[in-house]
């Protein structure tokens, strides 16, 4: 649905020529620019290609919405609901962050891969659903986190392969940014896996479900910054976020929601923290295009451009998935039946 969607207009109105700073155009609808090289955005490579992995973000961030929400929405509504989230969230958002002229990019706000664009639109969105849907029947906090562990590992381990192409590919070049945002990327991950399972080891209970978030919340704070941090800084992001996603867990049982698969949690607050440290950590000579120095190195103003974009991130994501799925519920409902969830 969704890369039916990006050929038709959404890559169009998140990286065609713009109407406004906040808008694309309908002039790259249907992908009818043929063979083009673009300046801007495929200097190298033709831009149906940029176009095809801008749709890979553009499919798995309403996939990661569907982790907060398995089990309970019918798929009717759904389909209609990633449809028009596609168009009215990700679209502008990916334009604001990304777009030659988008107003989060002309700002300062930096996010490398997806941190804000993926992370935090999926995770606040992912939140705002499960609750309009409410919890599970047979929902309890306290319960087993997995209970296929062999599909767990080989969850992770494809995420954490396929995360190089996410963050490594948006150097948009075979060059030495892709190296840096590679060797960070990787860092991050194996960093996020050691913190998660000293935690449990010092909390006297080490589980492999467990393990395999460690390197997801360590990929989610990287995404932002890795190609803007030296790999020092790479590891103390992935293992601030590991903590925090770690405490939060721990705080589940507690929380009034039922965020099925913590999407809100891992990625929405993981998102949130990696795009904040960016504006503590990067620097300008990592990445002379289109890097900034952040606070360490004498620019503190770079966090608040941060803090921009993850509130612009997060009142836009409540606001349109709040807009989609009352009005669906009115109209057609899309909370399953109890016995059709059983």
């Amino acid at each position: 649905i969704v890369f039916v969607q990006w050929v038709l207009f959404g890559f169009s109105f998140a990286f065609g020529p713009p109407v406004s700073p906040g808008f694309g155009s309908f002039d790259w609808a249907v992908l009818r620019f043929g063979e083009l090289y673009n300046p801007n955005y495929s200097p190298t490579y033709p831009l149906l290609t940029y176009c095809a992995y801008q749709g890979t973000f553009a499919v798995i961030t309403p996939a990661l919405i569907s982790g907060a929400i398995v089990g309970r929405m019918k798929i009717i509504p759904y389909m209609i609901f990633i449809f028009i989230w596609s168009t009215v969230c990700y679209d502008p958002m990916a334009h604001w962050v990304w777009g030659d002229n988008g107003w989060l990019k002309h700002l300062g706000t930096l996010d490398f891969a997806g941190g804000t664009v993926v992370h935090i639109l999926s995770g606040v969105s992912g939140l705002v659903a499960s609750i309009i849907l409410g919890k599970r029947h047979d929902y309890d906090p306290r319960g087993t986190p997995a209970h296929n562990l062999p599909f767990t590992i080989l969850g992770t381990c494809l995420l954490w392969v396929g995360w190089t192409g996410f963050n490594a590919g948006s150097a948009n070049a075979a060059s030495g940014l892709a190296s840096l945002a590679l060797i960070n990327t990787h860092a991050a991950a194996a960093a996020g896996l050691i913190t998660w399972v000293v935690i449990d080891a010092i909390r006297g209970h080490i589980s492999i479900s467990g393990a395999c978030i460690g390197p997801i919340a360590g990929l989610v704070g990287i995404t932002p910054a890795c190609g803007f941090v030296q790999p020092g800084w790479a590891i103390l992001i992935a293992i601030i976020t590991t903590c925090i996603v770690h405490s939060l867990l721990l705080l589940k049982r507690f929380m009034r929601f039922d965020d099925t698969l913590d999407v809100a949690l891992i990625h929405g607050c993981g998102g949130i923290s990696g795009a904040f440290m960016t504006g503590l950590f990067s620097q300008k000579w990592v990445n002379e295009i289109s890097g900034a120095d952040g606070a360490f190195y004498g620019r503190p103003v770079q966090l608040w451009y941060q803090i921009a974009g993850i509130l612009t991130a997060i009142g836009f994501a409540a606001a349109c998935t709040a807009g989609i799925l009352l009005p669906l519920h009115l109209i057609m409902g899309i909370r399953l039946a109890k016995e059709d969830e059983v």
